[in-house]
């Protein structure tokens, strides 16, 4: 099974849907309105509501919101800043551990409230355009702080503090282990335990590669099995490149782990047809168990459904099938609440 759990959760909560079960999913785009209004259109509920946020960011208004929409959240964490494009850490400083307080805090947000989620770091790493690719876009590569080994380095820093389950002692123990400094924490010491989250590892790269060049395949940035439950990918109409996409799901190094379309979508042209290429690929590909739609953001955005009158009929046909789930059967409806701040003297 592909879901990490803490293990008094292990017998009787799974990350991954019952066979032949895929989790339907959606991107979210900061509001339950925009979330309802891509259900009604689509005639089915995501079960999952993949969150993307900059290093560092809040949890609370996205908590909000996957409580409303009664989803599953897919937190998505970039080190790009949302407002002015800087990138906040990179790959060497997060693996070295400069990027700490912010894993303490999703490892204690998750595990203090025993939220079942998904999380997905630094996704597309083989993407030239994102800042902790190991490669430009003219095909060089960067170097320094930007390598395969720093971005593998990093992805298991990441994990091994989110997950938690373990005491400080072996939470340093099982960093220096690869070679990586122990936790640190900038106001104060770190906690003594960090508690198990029920929480799963999506590692997703392009099944190519962007640009398509020597170092900047998917098997160039995997950090290990040991560091991953579930593989991820996406695949867009403007890049329907199938062969890509097959070779990527018969990966030798993550055979036998669920797979995650983690993105899909159609862009630029009406196309129905390619819809129901993709449908038909994930039911002939039984790994496959998460699809998650993404919507795009901001003015100009090609990536909205309603702009593809035809894809979205076809869509709406062919996720009718009992076997697109809508809801997980433990989602963030059944949470409570933030406690609201206190009021400032």
């Amino acid at each position: 099974m592909g879901a990490l759990l803490a293990p008094a959760q292990a017998a009787a909560l799974s990350l991954v849907p019952p066979k032949p079960n895929v989790f339907l999913g959606v991107s979210d785009r900061g509001t339950t309105t925009e979330f309802n209004e891509f259900a009604e259109f689509t005639g089915k509920h995501p079960a999952l509501l993949q969150t993307f946020h900059p290093w560092g960011n809040s949890l609370n208004e996205a908590y909000e919101r996957w409580r409303e929409t009664a989803t599953r959240p897919i937190l998505a964490i970039s080190t790009i800043d949302d407002q002015n494009l800087a990138e906040l850490i990179t790959p060497q400083q997060i693996a070295l551990g400069y990027g700490d307080d912010y894993l303490l805090q999703l490892n204690q947000f998750f595990a203090d409230r025993a939220l079942p989620a998904y999380i997905r770091p630094l996704g597309e790493p083989n993407r030239c355009l994102n800042a902790w690719s190991a490669v430009n876009c003219d095909g060089s590569q960067k170097g320094g702080e930007h390598t395969t080994g720093w971005y593998k380095q990093a992805f298991r820093r990441i994990v091994a503090i989110v997950r938690g389950g373990q005491s400080l002692e072996g939470v340093n123990a099982t960093l220096a282990e690869i070679g990586l400094p122990p936790v640190s924490r900038t106001k104060g010491p770190p906690p003594t335990e960090l508690p198990a989250t029920p929480v799963s590892i999506i590692w997703s790269p392009l099944p190519g590669g962007s640009p398509r060049v020597k170092g900047n395949f998917p098997g160039n940035y995997w950090p290990g099995s040991r560091w991953i439950d579930w593989v991820g990918t996406d695949f867009y109409s403007e890049y329907p490149v199938w062969k890509d996409l097959n070779r990527f799901y018969a990966g030798k190094q993550w055979k036998g782990k669920p797979v995650a379309m983690t993105e899909w979508a159609v862009s630029g042209v009406d196309d129905p047809r390619w819809v129901k290429q993709t449908i038909a690929w994930t039911v002939k590909h039984p790994r496959v168990r998460m699809l998650v739609y993404y919507q795009g953001f901001g003015p100009g955005n090609a990536y909205d459904l309603r702009l593809y009158p035809r894809t979205a009929n076809t869509l709406r046909l062919k996720i009718r099938r009992p076997n697109f789930l809508e809801t997980a059967e433990s989602n963030a409806s059944f949470y409570p609440p933030l406690p609201p701040k206190p009021r400032k003297k």
